[in-house]
């Protein structure tokens, strides 16, 4: 595995950490603090990042299972970021249940995006 991808596979790390910090104190808690506002920023920084580390670093075409998925998964979570940020811009800090369900459904789906992207890791070491 080339540097860049390596670089790319650790940064995606930071970004389920952020991620899972961020998304699992929503889930308790029903409500928008700086501590979430601040993880899931993180997890998208980190997301963007380790996708762009692993476009560059990468031999295989633009378009795969695994790529449809991560790509997806991203787009996920950048609107899921999006609405947080919105919601405590206007002030409101309780949760809907709509945007309660979308978090857990796309959190879920970013987490099989990049358990996918490990296995093919892994299958390409041995």
């Amino acid at each position: 595995m080339n540097s860049i991808l390596m670089l790319g596979s650790g940064v995606v790390t930071l970004a389920l950490i952020f991620y899972s910090i961020a998304v699992i104190t929503e889930q308790k808690r029903r409500i928008i603090t700086p501590v979430i506002l601040i993880f899931i920023s993180l997890g998208l920084f980190s997301d963007i990042l380790s996708t762009l580390l692993m476009i560059i670093g990468s031999n295989y075409k633009f378009i795969s299972f695994h790529g449809v998925l991560g790509y997806s998964a991203l787009a996920g979570m950048l609107i899921d970021t999006v609405m947080i940020w919105k919601l405590r811009l206007k002030k409101q800090s309780a949760v809907s249940s709509k945007l309660h369900l979308y978090t857990r459904i796309v959190y879920i789906w970013w987490v099989l995006a990049y358990i996918s992207g490990s296995v093919i890791g892994m299958m390409h070491l041995y």
